[in-house]
Protein backbone atom coordinates (compact mmCIF):
# COMPACT_ATOMS: atom_id res chain seq x y z
CA UNK A 1 0.00 0.00 0.00
CA UNK A 2 1.41 3.45 -0.80
CA UNK A 3 0.33 6.20 1.29
CA UNK A 4 -0.21 9.76 0.03
CA UNK A 5 0.96 12.50 2.01
CA UNK A 6 -2.07 14.56 2.77
CA UNK A 7 -2.99 12.33 5.87
CA UNK A 8 -5.80 12.85 7.51
CA UNK A 9 -7.56 11.98 11.14
CA UNK A 10 -10.36 9.19 10.31
CA UNK A 11 -12.47 7.83 13.15
CA UNK A 12 -13.87 4.54 12.14
CA UNK A 13 -17.02 3.64 14.29
CA UNK A 14 -18.27 0.05 14.75
CA UNK A 15 -20.26 -2.51 17.20
CA UNK A 16 -19.49 -5.65 16.74
CA UNK A 17 -23.13 -6.85 17.52
CA UNK A 18 -24.48 -4.69 14.64
CA UNK A 19 -24.54 -7.85 11.87
CA UNK A 20 -26.43 -10.30 14.10
CA UNK A 21 -29.86 -8.60 13.69
CA UNK A 22 -31.62 -9.76 10.78
CA UNK A 23 -35.01 -7.88 9.26
CA UNK A 24 -36.22 -11.80 8.47
CA UNK A 25 -36.00 -14.46 6.28
CA UNK A 26 -35.51 -13.09 2.33
CA UNK A 27 -36.20 -9.39 3.53
CA UNK A 28 -33.84 -7.58 0.89
CA UNK A 29 -32.10 -5.57 4.06
CA UNK A 30 -28.75 -7.42 5.73
CA UNK A 31 -27.13 -5.76 8.43
CA UNK A 32 -24.76 -8.44 8.02
CA UNK A 33 -22.98 -6.66 5.47
CA UNK A 34 -21.46 -4.19 7.71
CA UNK A 35 -20.16 -6.81 9.60
CA UNK A 36 -18.45 -8.54 6.02
CA UNK A 37 -17.48 -4.62 5.36
CA UNK A 38 -15.56 -4.51 8.52
CA UNK A 39 -13.87 -8.16 8.15
CA UNK A 40 -12.47 -6.63 4.57
CA UNK A 41 -11.21 -3.10 5.91
CA UNK A 42 -9.38 -5.31 8.74
CA UNK A 43 -7.91 -7.77 6.03
CA UNK A 44 -6.30 -4.83 4.40
CA UNK A 45 -4.67 -3.71 7.35
CA UNK A 46 -6.34 -0.49 7.50
CA UNK A 47 -8.00 -0.83 11.27
CA UNK A 48 -4.59 0.56 12.73
CA UNK A 49 -4.83 3.82 10.12
CA UNK A 50 -7.49 5.14 12.00
CA UNK A 51 -9.39 5.55 15.52
CA UNK A 52 -11.09 2.10 15.53
CA UNK A 53 -14.11 3.34 18.39
CA UNK A 54 -17.11 1.78 19.27
CA UNK A 55 -19.76 4.52 20.04
CA UNK A 56 -22.25 4.74 23.19
CA UNK A 57 -25.43 3.20 22.17
CA UNK A 58 -28.66 6.40 21.46
CA UNK A 59 -30.89 6.02 24.14
CA UNK A 60 -34.53 6.76 23.35
CA UNK A 61 -34.57 9.77 25.37
CA UNK A 62 -31.71 11.01 22.52
CA UNK A 63 -33.77 9.50 19.48
CA UNK A 64 -36.36 11.97 20.82
CA UNK A 65 -34.70 14.77 19.82
CA UNK A 66 -36.19 14.34 16.47
CA UNK A 67 -38.19 11.59 16.61
CA UNK A 68 -42.16 11.65 18.89
CA UNK A 69 -41.92 10.12 21.99
CA UNK A 70 -44.94 7.97 21.42
CA UNK A 71 -43.03 6.08 18.35
CA UNK A 72 -39.92 5.81 20.45
CA UNK A 73 -41.77 4.57 23.37
CA UNK A 74 -43.69 2.27 20.62
CA UNK A 75 -39.84 1.32 18.65
CA UNK A 76 -38.79 0.15 22.78
CA UNK A 77 -41.04 -2.40 23.68
CA UNK A 78 -42.42 -3.35 19.58
CA UNK A 79 -41.64 -7.17 19.47
CA UNK A 80 -42.71 -9.71 16.73
CA UNK A 81 -45.97 -11.18 18.11
CA UNK A 82 -47.25 -7.33 19.91
CA UNK A 83 -46.64 -5.88 16.40
CA UNK A 84 -50.00 -6.66 15.44
CA UNK A 85 -51.67 -5.26 18.34
CA UNK A 86 -49.16 -2.11 18.49
CA UNK A 87 -49.29 -1.29 15.33
CA UNK A 88 -53.20 -1.36 15.21
CA UNK A 89 -53.28 -4.08 12.85
CA UNK A 90 -50.57 -1.91 10.81
CA UNK A 91 -51.42 1.33 10.45
CA UNK A 92 -49.37 3.26 12.06
CA UNK A 93 -45.58 3.24 12.93
CA UNK A 94 -45.24 0.37 11.21
CA UNK A 95 -47.03 0.46 8.09
CA UNK A 96 -46.58 -2.25 5.07
CA UNK A 97 -44.48 -5.08 4.39
CA UNK A 98 -41.37 -3.23 4.49
CA UNK A 99 -40.54 -2.40 7.96
CA UNK A 100 -41.24 -5.87 10.02
CA UNK A 101 -40.92 -5.50 14.02
CA UNK A 102 -38.28 -7.83 13.65
CA UNK A 103 -36.31 -9.06 16.87
CA UNK A 104 -34.11 -6.51 18.64
CA UNK A 105 -35.00 -3.37 16.33
CA UNK A 106 -34.38 -0.95 19.07
CA UNK A 107 -31.51 -2.43 20.04
CA UNK A 108 -30.20 -1.87 16.02
CA UNK A 109 -31.58 1.33 15.96
CA UNK A 110 -29.99 2.51 19.31
CA UNK A 111 -26.62 1.33 17.60
CA UNK A 112 -27.14 3.00 13.95
CA UNK A 113 -27.86 6.18 15.69
CA UNK A 114 -25.41 6.18 18.23
CA UNK A 115 -23.08 5.74 15.91
CA UNK A 116 -23.48 8.93 14.07
CA UNK A 117 -24.10 11.17 16.71
CA UNK A 118 -21.00 9.80 18.18
CA UNK A 119 -19.14 10.68 14.64
CA UNK A 120 -20.87 14.07 14.47
CA UNK A 121 -19.32 15.03 18.11
CA UNK A 122 -15.94 13.41 17.18
CA UNK A 123 -15.79 15.98 14.45
CA UNK A 124 -17.22 18.70 15.88
CA UNK A 125 -14.46 19.03 18.90
CA UNK A 126 -11.98 18.67 16.57
CA UNK A 127 -10.61 15.19 17.36
CA UNK A 128 -11.30 13.91 13.39
CA UNK A 129 -11.17 15.19 10.41
CA UNK A 130 -13.62 12.39 9.06
CA UNK A 131 -16.03 9.65 10.68
CA UNK A 132 -17.42 6.81 9.22
CA UNK A 133 -20.35 5.23 10.67
CA UNK A 134 -21.57 2.54 8.05
CA UNK A 135 -24.24 1.36 10.19
CA UNK A 136 -26.05 4.81 9.78
CA UNK A 137 -27.05 6.31 6.90
CA UNK A 138 -31.15 5.39 6.91
CA UNK A 139 -32.47 8.35 5.31
CA UNK A 140 -35.72 7.23 4.46
CA UNK A 141 -36.99 7.67 8.83
CA UNK A 142 -39.90 9.81 9.39
CA UNK A 143 -40.37 11.80 12.13
CA UNK A 144 -43.24 9.55 13.82
CA UNK A 145 -43.21 6.44 10.98
CA UNK A 146 -40.69 4.07 9.80
CA UNK A 147 -39.94 4.02 6.26
CA UNK A 148 -37.72 2.16 3.70
CA UNK A 149 -36.20 -0.51 5.70
CA UNK A 150 -35.46 2.82 8.00
CA UNK A 151 -36.83 2.98 11.68
CA UNK A 152 -34.05 6.11 13.53
CA UNK A 153 -33.34 8.77 11.24
CA UNK A 154 -29.59 8.51 12.54
CA UNK A 155 -28.76 11.00 9.84
CA UNK A 156 -31.26 14.15 11.46
CA UNK A 157 -30.13 13.23 14.68
CA UNK A 158 -26.11 13.55 14.00
CA UNK A 159 -26.73 17.18 11.65
CA UNK A 160 -28.85 18.01 14.66
CA UNK A 161 -25.68 17.76 16.80
CA UNK A 162 -23.14 19.06 14.22
CA UNK A 163 -25.64 22.24 14.28
CA UNK A 164 -24.59 22.84 17.89
CA UNK A 165 -20.73 24.09 16.79
CA UNK A 166 -21.22 24.39 12.87
CA UNK A 167 -23.17 27.59 11.39
CA UNK A 168 -23.68 25.33 7.93
CA UNK A 169 -24.11 21.46 7.39
CA UNK A 170 -24.00 20.43 3.82
CA UNK A 171 -25.65 17.01 3.21
CA UNK A 172 -25.18 14.93 0.39
CA UNK A 173 -27.10 12.22 -0.95
CA UNK A 174 -25.87 9.49 -3.57
CA UNK A 175 -28.34 6.78 -2.73
CA UNK A 176 -30.18 5.04 -5.51
CA UNK A 177 -33.43 6.35 -3.56
CA UNK A 178 -34.08 10.19 -2.58
CA UNK A 179 -33.60 11.13 0.96
CA UNK A 180 -37.07 12.43 1.56
CA UNK A 181 -36.47 12.07 5.33
CA UNK A 182 -33.44 14.10 5.62
CA UNK A 183 -34.92 16.87 3.38
CA UNK A 184 -38.39 16.85 5.42
CA UNK A 185 -36.48 17.24 8.41
CA UNK A 186 -34.58 20.41 7.23
CA UNK A 187 -36.71 21.66 4.58
CA UNK A 188 -37.79 25.15 6.48
CA UNK A 189 -34.38 25.90 7.15
CA UNK A 190 -31.21 27.37 6.27
CA UNK A 191 -29.04 25.99 8.24
CA UNK A 192 -28.64 22.77 6.60
CA UNK A 193 -28.61 22.43 2.64
CA UNK A 194 -29.57 18.93 0.96
CA UNK A 195 -28.49 17.58 -2.22
CA UNK A 196 -30.06 13.92 -3.23
CA UNK A 197 -28.88 12.52 -6.49
CA UNK A 198 -31.62 9.88 -7.26
CA UNK A 199 -33.60 7.88 -9.42
CA UNK A 200 -37.35 9.51 -10.60
CA UNK A 201 -39.96 8.25 -11.86
CA UNK A 202 -42.37 5.13 -10.51
CA UNK A 203 -39.42 4.40 -7.97
CA UNK A 204 -39.52 4.68 -4.11
CA UNK A 205 -40.07 7.06 -2.41
CA UNK A 206 -42.05 8.72 -5.28
CA UNK A 207 -40.54 11.86 -4.54
CA UNK A 208 -37.47 14.35 -5.14
CA UNK A 209 -38.35 16.45 -8.49
CA UNK A 210 -36.48 19.71 -8.84
CA UNK A 211 -39.67 22.09 -8.37
CA UNK A 212 -38.99 20.64 -4.22
CA UNK A 213 -36.34 23.10 -3.13
CA UNK A 214 -37.75 23.81 0.28
CA UNK A 215 -39.82 26.31 1.70
CA UNK A 216 -39.67 29.96 4.18
CA UNK A 217 -36.21 30.10 5.46
CA UNK A 218 -35.16 27.19 3.58
CA UNK A 219 -36.76 27.66 0.09
CA UNK A 220 -33.48 27.02 -2.30
CA UNK A 221 -31.81 24.81 0.61
CA UNK A 222 -32.93 21.48 -0.37
CA UNK A 223 -31.57 20.32 -3.83
CA UNK A 224 -32.89 17.42 -5.93
CA UNK A 225 -30.99 16.11 -9.01
CA UNK A 226 -33.82 13.53 -10.86
CA UNK A 227 -32.03 10.65 -12.65
CA UNK A 228 -33.08 7.71 -15.06
CA UNK A 229 -32.30 4.36 -15.35
CA UNK A 230 -29.03 3.16 -16.28
CA UNK A 231 -26.78 6.05 -15.34
CA UNK A 232 -22.87 5.33 -15.82
CA UNK A 233 -19.54 6.92 -13.82
CA UNK A 234 -19.08 9.42 -16.83
CA UNK A 235 -22.48 10.78 -16.89
CA UNK A 236 -22.74 10.92 -13.12
CA UNK A 237 -19.93 12.84 -12.56
CA UNK A 238 -20.26 15.34 -15.17
CA UNK A 239 -23.45 16.09 -13.25
CA UNK A 240 -22.53 15.50 -9.38
CA UNK A 241 -18.83 17.92 -10.00
CA UNK A 242 -20.63 21.03 -11.31
CA UNK A 243 -23.34 20.97 -8.89
CA UNK A 244 -21.80 20.23 -6.04
CA UNK A 245 -19.12 22.32 -6.56
CA UNK A 246 -21.32 25.31 -7.11
CA UNK A 247 -22.97 24.67 -3.86
CA UNK A 248 -19.76 24.58 -2.34
CA UNK A 249 -19.14 28.10 -4.19
CA UNK A 250 -22.75 29.28 -3.12
CA UNK A 251 -23.26 27.55 0.25
CA UNK A 252 -20.08 27.35 1.97
CA UNK A 253 -20.63 24.49 4.33
CA UNK A 254 -18.74 24.35 7.71
CA UNK A 255 -19.42 20.32 7.25
CA UNK A 256 -20.80 18.29 5.45
CA UNK A 257 -22.58 14.98 5.89
CA UNK A 258 -22.17 12.26 3.00
CA UNK A 259 -24.61 9.67 2.80
CA UNK A 260 -22.98 6.82 0.78
CA UNK A 261 -25.88 4.61 -0.34
CA UNK A 262 -24.26 1.48 -2.05
CA UNK A 263 -27.98 0.82 -4.16
CA UNK A 264 -26.91 3.03 -6.65
CA UNK A 265 -23.85 0.36 -7.60
CA UNK A 266 -23.89 -1.70 -11.03
CA UNK A 267 -26.18 -4.97 -10.42
CA UNK A 268 -27.87 -3.97 -6.82
CA UNK A 269 -31.16 -6.22 -6.16
CA UNK A 270 -33.59 -3.09 -6.02
CA UNK A 271 -30.89 -0.22 -7.84
CA UNK A 272 -31.25 0.44 -11.52
CA UNK A 273 -27.87 2.55 -11.78
CA UNK A 274 -24.93 1.11 -13.40
CA UNK A 275 -22.02 3.24 -11.42
CA UNK A 276 -19.04 0.82 -10.72
CA UNK A 277 -16.84 0.61 -7.64
CA UNK A 278 -14.52 3.58 -8.44
CA UNK A 279 -17.35 5.40 -10.10
CA UNK A 280 -19.22 5.66 -6.39
CA UNK A 281 -16.08 6.51 -4.35
CA UNK A 282 -15.39 8.95 -6.92
CA UNK A 283 -17.60 11.40 -4.69
CA UNK A 284 -15.91 10.59 -1.68
CA UNK A 285 -12.52 11.19 -3.23
CA UNK A 286 -14.30 14.75 -4.57
CA UNK A 287 -15.20 15.88 -0.95
CA UNK A 288 -11.91 14.79 0.78
CA UNK A 289 -10.01 16.70 -1.58
CA UNK A 290 -12.05 20.33 -0.27
CA UNK A 291 -10.28 19.61 3.32
CA UNK A 292 -13.92 20.58 5.07
CA UNK A 293 -14.75 18.07 8.00
CA UNK A 294 -16.38 15.02 6.14
CA UNK A 295 -19.25 12.62 8.07
CA UNK A 296 -19.64 9.01 5.81
CA UNK A 297 -22.37 6.92 6.65
CA UNK A 298 -23.73 3.51 4.49
CA UNK A 299 -27.15 3.64 3.53
CA UNK A 300 -28.99 1.36 0.85
CA UNK A 301 -27.63 -1.55 -0.76
CA UNK A 302 -28.78 -5.09 -0.89
CA UNK A 303 -26.01 -6.94 -2.89
CA UNK A 304 -23.97 -7.73 0.12
CA UNK A 305 -20.64 -8.40 -1.22
CA UNK A 306 -20.65 -5.34 -3.55
CA UNK A 307 -21.90 -3.18 -0.76
CA UNK A 308 -18.63 -4.66 1.16
CA UNK A 309 -16.63 -4.15 -1.68
CA UNK A 310 -17.59 -0.77 -1.79
CA UNK A 311 -17.49 0.74 1.87
CA UNK A 312 -13.99 -1.08 2.34
CA UNK A 313 -12.61 0.75 -0.78
CA UNK A 314 -14.36 4.49 -0.10
CA UNK A 315 -12.83 3.62 4.03
CA UNK A 316 -9.41 3.40 1.86
CA UNK A 317 -10.37 6.65 0.21
CA UNK A 318 -11.28 8.50 3.20
CA UNK A 319 -7.61 7.60 4.45
CA UNK A 320 -5.96 8.65 1.56
CA UNK A 321 -4.18 4.72 0.39
CA UNK A 322 -3.67 2.86 -2.29
CA UNK A 323 -5.02 -0.96 -2.24
CA UNK A 324 -4.47 -4.04 -4.24
CA UNK A 325 -7.16 -5.10 -6.23
CA UNK A 326 -6.89 -8.77 -5.07
CA UNK A 327 -8.58 -9.61 -2.21
CA UNK A 328 -6.75 -10.51 1.28
CA UNK A 329 -7.68 -13.60 2.59
CA UNK A 330 -10.14 -12.92 5.36
CA UNK A 331 -13.86 -14.94 6.72
CA UNK A 332 -15.45 -14.70 3.57
CA UNK A 333 -13.07 -14.89 1.14
CA UNK A 334 -15.30 -17.55 -1.12
CA UNK A 335 -17.83 -14.96 -1.15
CA UNK A 336 -16.07 -12.65 -3.77
CA UNK A 337 -15.67 -15.57 -6.12
CA UNK A 338 -14.53 -16.18 -8.86
CA UNK A 339 -12.54 -13.49 -9.16
CA UNK A 340 -11.14 -12.51 -5.57
CA UNK A 341 -10.83 -8.70 -6.32
CA UNK A 342 -12.17 -5.40 -4.90
CA UNK A 343 -14.38 -4.14 -7.56
CA UNK A 344 -17.81 -3.43 -8.91
CA UNK A 345 -17.93 -3.74 -12.66
CA UNK A 346 -20.77 -1.87 -14.57
CA UNK A 347 -23.03 -4.02 -17.00
CA UNK A 348 -24.20 -3.36 -20.57
CA UNK A 349 -27.54 -1.48 -19.05
CA UNK A 350 -28.71 1.59 -21.60
CA UNK A 351 -27.91 5.03 -19.89
CA UNK A 352 -31.75 6.45 -20.35
CA UNK A 353 -30.29 10.09 -19.41
CA UNK A 354 -28.28 10.42 -22.42
CA UNK A 355 -31.70 10.66 -24.55
CA UNK A 356 -33.02 13.65 -25.65
CA UNK A 357 -30.30 15.49 -23.44
CA UNK A 358 -32.10 13.96 -20.47
CA UNK A 359 -29.27 14.98 -18.20
CA UNK A 360 -28.41 17.99 -19.36
CA UNK A 361 -31.48 19.67 -18.98
CA UNK A 362 -30.95 18.40 -14.92
CA UNK A 363 -27.87 19.88 -14.68
CA UNK A 364 -28.72 23.12 -16.04
CA UNK A 365 -31.83 23.61 -14.26
CA UNK A 366 -30.24 22.63 -11.04
CA UNK A 367 -27.24 25.56 -11.28
CA UNK A 368 -29.53 27.88 -12.63
CA UNK A 369 -31.45 27.67 -8.76
CA UNK A 370 -28.38 27.76 -7.15
CA UNK A 371 -27.33 30.69 -8.42
CA UNK A 372 -30.92 32.80 -7.51
CA UNK A 373 -29.54 32.10 -3.87
CA UNK A 374 -27.76 34.36 -1.84
CA UNK A 375 -24.64 33.31 -0.70
CA UNK A 376 -23.88 31.64 2.54
CA UNK A 377 -26.55 32.52 5.10
CA UNK A 378 -25.62 33.80 8.22
CA UNK A 379 -26.48 32.43 11.69
CA UNK A 380 -26.05 33.81 14.93
CA UNK A 381 -23.41 31.66 16.94
CA UNK A 382 -23.21 31.68 20.65
CA UNK A 383 -20.83 29.46 22.99
CA UNK A 384 -22.14 26.02 23.09
CA UNK A 385 -22.07 24.40 26.65
CA UNK A 386 -20.27 20.99 26.96
CA UNK A 387 -23.97 19.45 28.48
CA UNK A 388 -27.42 20.62 28.84
CA UNK A 389 -28.62 21.96 32.12
CA UNK A 390 -31.35 19.16 32.17
CA UNK A 391 -28.22 17.20 32.02
CA UNK A 392 -26.13 18.77 34.05
CA UNK A 393 -29.01 18.62 37.00
CA UNK A 394 -28.99 14.73 36.90
CA UNK A 395 -33.04 14.96 35.22
CA UNK A 396 -31.75 13.12 31.99
CA UNK A 397 -31.32 9.25 31.56
CA UNK A 398 -28.23 9.37 29.64
CA UNK A 399 -26.05 10.13 33.11
CA UNK A 400 -22.90 8.28 32.89
CA UNK A 401 -22.78 6.11 36.13
CA UNK A 402 -19.34 6.29 35.84
CA UNK A 403 -19.11 10.21 36.96
CA UNK A 404 -20.13 10.42 40.92
CA UNK A 405 -22.26 12.58 42.20
CA UNK A 406 -21.51 13.80 45.93
CA UNK A 407 -24.57 14.37 48.24
CA UNK A 408 -25.07 17.87 47.32
CA UNK A 409 -25.54 17.57 43.72
CA UNK A 410 -28.47 15.07 44.31
CA UNK A 411 -30.19 17.78 47.11
CA UNK A 412 -30.02 20.30 44.45
CA UNK A 413 -31.34 18.26 41.79
CA UNK A 414 -34.28 17.05 44.12
CA UNK A 415 -34.43 20.93 45.06
CA UNK A 416 -34.99 22.02 41.68
CA UNK A 417 -37.15 19.32 40.91
CA UNK A 418 -39.83 20.36 43.43
CA UNK A 419 -39.77 23.93 42.75
CA UNK A 420 -40.35 23.61 39.24
CA UNK A 421 -42.46 21.09 39.57
CA UNK A 422 -40.67 18.97 36.82
CA UNK A 423 -42.25 15.80 37.61
CA UNK A 424 -45.65 17.48 37.11
CA UNK A 425 -45.13 19.07 33.99
CA UNK A 426 -43.19 15.93 32.65
CA UNK A 427 -46.43 13.93 33.28
CA UNK A 428 -48.85 16.34 31.73
CA UNK A 429 -47.18 17.15 29.05
CA UNK A 430 -47.39 13.54 27.51
CA UNK A 431 -50.16 13.74 26.91
CA UNK A 432 -50.53 16.55 24.97
CA UNK A 433 -47.75 15.39 22.98
CA UNK A 434 -49.82 13.85 20.22
CA UNK A 435 -52.06 16.53 19.65
CA UNK A 436 -49.23 19.13 19.21
CA UNK A 437 -47.04 16.80 16.88
CA UNK A 438 -50.30 16.37 14.59
CA UNK A 439 -50.29 19.94 14.05
CA UNK A 440 -46.86 20.55 13.78
CA UNK A 441 -46.49 17.59 10.76
CA UNK A 442 -44.45 19.63 7.82
CA UNK A 443 -41.31 20.17 9.97
CA UNK A 444 -39.62 20.79 13.50
CA UNK A 445 -36.01 21.74 12.34
CA UNK A 446 -36.78 25.39 13.25
CA UNK A 447 -39.43 26.84 14.68
CA UNK A 448 -38.63 30.41 13.13
CA UNK A 449 -39.24 29.44 9.62
CA UNK A 450 -42.33 29.15 9.54
CA UNK A 451 -44.43 32.29 8.57
CA UNK A 452 -47.55 30.48 8.19
CA UNK A 453 -49.96 30.16 11.13
CA UNK A 454 -52.13 26.81 11.76
CA UNK A 455 -55.64 27.15 11.90
CA UNK A 456 -58.74 24.83 12.34
CA UNK A 457 -58.91 24.31 8.78
CA UNK A 458 -55.98 23.58 7.53
CA UNK A 459 -56.41 20.71 10.67
CA UNK A 460 -59.13 19.51 8.99
CA UNK A 461 -57.71 18.97 5.69
CA UNK A 462 -54.21 17.48 7.17
CA UNK A 463 -56.59 14.93 9.25
CA UNK A 464 -58.55 13.83 5.72
CA UNK A 465 -55.41 13.66 3.61
CA UNK A 466 -53.38 11.60 6.30
CA UNK A 467 -56.62 9.09 6.36
CA UNK A 468 -56.48 7.89 3.42
CA UNK A 469 -52.09 8.39 2.45
CA UNK A 470 -50.90 5.81 0.07
CA UNK A 471 -47.48 4.81 0.74
CA UNK A 472 -45.10 3.16 -1.84
CA UNK A 473 -42.96 -0.03 -1.26
CA UNK A 474 -39.35 0.19 -1.75
CA UNK A 475 -39.80 -3.13 -2.53
CA UNK A 476 -42.25 -3.38 -5.25
CA UNK A 477 -42.29 0.41 -6.24
CA UNK A 478 -46.12 0.18 -6.04
CA UNK A 479 -48.52 2.30 -4.20
CA UNK A 480 -50.59 0.58 -1.73
CA UNK A 481 -53.17 2.24 0.14
CA UNK A 482 -53.76 0.74 3.64
CA UNK A 483 -56.94 2.85 4.79
CA UNK A 484 -57.29 5.59 7.10
CA UNK A 485 -56.22 4.54 10.73
CA UNK A 486 -58.76 3.48 13.39
CA UNK A 487 -57.71 7.37 15.47
CA UNK A 488 -58.49 9.46 12.64
CA UNK A 489 -61.58 10.92 11.86
CA UNK A 490 -61.97 12.81 9.18
CA UNK A 491 -64.53 15.68 10.57
CA UNK A 492 -66.39 18.56 7.67
CA UNK A 493 -65.70 22.00 8.21
CA UNK A 494 -69.00 23.24 10.64
CA UNK A 495 -69.34 19.33 12.35
CA UNK A 496 -69.24 18.98 15.52
CA UNK A 497 -68.22 15.67 17.37
CA UNK A 498 -69.69 14.65 19.94
CA UNK A 499 -67.75 11.79 21.17
CA UNK A 500 -70.08 10.17 23.77
CA UNK A 501 -73.25 9.72 21.42
CA UNK A 502 -74.29 6.55 20.69
CA UNK A 503 -77.36 5.38 19.16
CA UNK A 504 -77.73 3.20 21.69
CA UNK A 505 -79.37 4.27 24.42
CA UNK A 506 -81.11 2.67 27.90
CA UNK A 507 -84.89 2.03 28.02
CA UNK A 508 -86.58 2.28 30.79
CA UNK A 509 -90.05 0.39 29.91
CA UNK A 510 -87.93 -2.92 28.88
CA UNK A 511 -85.44 -2.05 31.21
CA UNK A 512 -82.56 -2.24 28.53
CA UNK A 513 -80.19 -1.32 25.74
CA UNK A 514 -81.77 -0.18 22.97
CA UNK A 515 -81.07 0.90 19.62
CA UNK A 516 -82.90 3.11 17.61
CA UNK A 517 -86.23 2.93 19.81
CA UNK A 518 -86.05 -1.11 18.30
CA UNK A 519 -86.99 -3.44 20.88
CA UNK A 520 -86.67 -6.48 18.50
CA UNK A 521 -83.84 -8.79 19.09
CA UNK A 522 -84.29 -8.34 22.89
CA UNK A 523 -82.74 -10.68 24.86
CA UNK A 524 -82.83 -10.97 28.58
CA UNK A 525 -79.38 -11.58 30.31
CA UNK A 526 -77.56 -12.41 33.17
CA UNK A 527 -80.37 -14.23 34.91
CA UNK A 528 -81.94 -11.18 36.22
CA UNK A 529 -85.93 -10.92 36.22
CA UNK A 530 -86.68 -7.72 33.95
CA UNK A 531 -83.43 -6.80 33.22
CA UNK A 532 -81.74 -7.01 29.53
CA UNK A 533 -79.85 -5.98 26.80
CA UNK A 534 -82.39 -4.65 23.49
CA UNK A 535 -80.11 -5.11 20.19
CA UNK A 536 -80.90 -4.79 16.80
CA UNK A 537 -79.71 -7.59 14.37
CA UNK A 538 -76.78 -8.20 17.23
CA UNK A 539 -75.19 -7.08 20.37
CA UNK A 540 -73.43 -4.46 22.23
CA UNK A 541 -70.50 -5.42 21.39
CA UNK A 542 -70.97 -4.49 17.93
CA UNK A 543 -72.10 -1.07 18.71
CA UNK A 544 -68.76 -0.66 20.83
CA UNK A 545 -66.91 -1.44 18.07
CA UNK A 546 -68.16 1.15 15.97
CA UNK A 547 -67.39 3.48 18.75
CA UNK A 548 -71.19 4.05 18.97
CA UNK A 549 -71.75 5.37 15.30
CA UNK A 550 -74.43 4.18 13.16
CA UNK A 551 -73.60 1.50 10.13
CA UNK A 552 -73.06 4.71 7.92
CA UNK A 553 -70.11 5.63 9.93
CA UNK A 554 -71.57 8.82 11.03
CA UNK A 555 -72.51 10.11 14.61
CA UNK A 556 -76.48 10.87 15.64
CA UNK A 557 -75.47 13.75 16.07
CA UNK A 558 -72.92 15.02 13.30
CA UNK A 559 -74.72 18.66 12.00
CA UNK A 560 -73.81 21.15 9.81
CA UNK A 561 -74.52 24.07 11.67
CA UNK A 562 -71.94 23.54 14.72
CA UNK A 563 -68.78 25.08 15.02
CA UNK A 564 -65.29 24.39 13.86
CA UNK A 565 -63.45 21.02 15.60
Amino acid sequence: MAETPDKRRVAYYYDPDVGSYTYGLGHPMKPHRIHVTHHLVSAYNMLDKMHVLRAKRASAETMTRFHTDEYVHFLSRVTPETADELTYHGTRFLVGEDNPAFEGVFEFCSMSAGGSIAAANRLASGSADIAINWAGGLHHAKKREASGFCYINDIVLGILELLRTYPRVLYVDIDCHHGDGVEEAFYTTDRVMTCSFHKYGEYFPGTGTQEDRGRGRGKGYAVNVPLKDGITDESYKSVFEPVISRILEVYRPSAVWLQCGSDSLAGDKLGCFNLTMHGHAACVQFFRKQNIPLVLVGGGGYTVKNVARTWCYETACALGIEVDERLPWNEYFEWFGPRYRLEVLGNNMEDLNMREGSLDKVRINALKHLSELRPAPSVGMHDVPRESLGHHLGFSRDDDDSRAKDELDERLAQHTRFVYKLQEHQSHSNADDHDQEEDDWESDASSSTSSRKPNKRSTVTRSRSRAHKKRMSIITNQQVDYGARTEDVVVGKKTRRKFFSSKARWDDEWRGVLVDGDVEGFVEGFGLSGVGMGMKGGEVGRVMERGGRGEDGMDEDEEGDGEEW
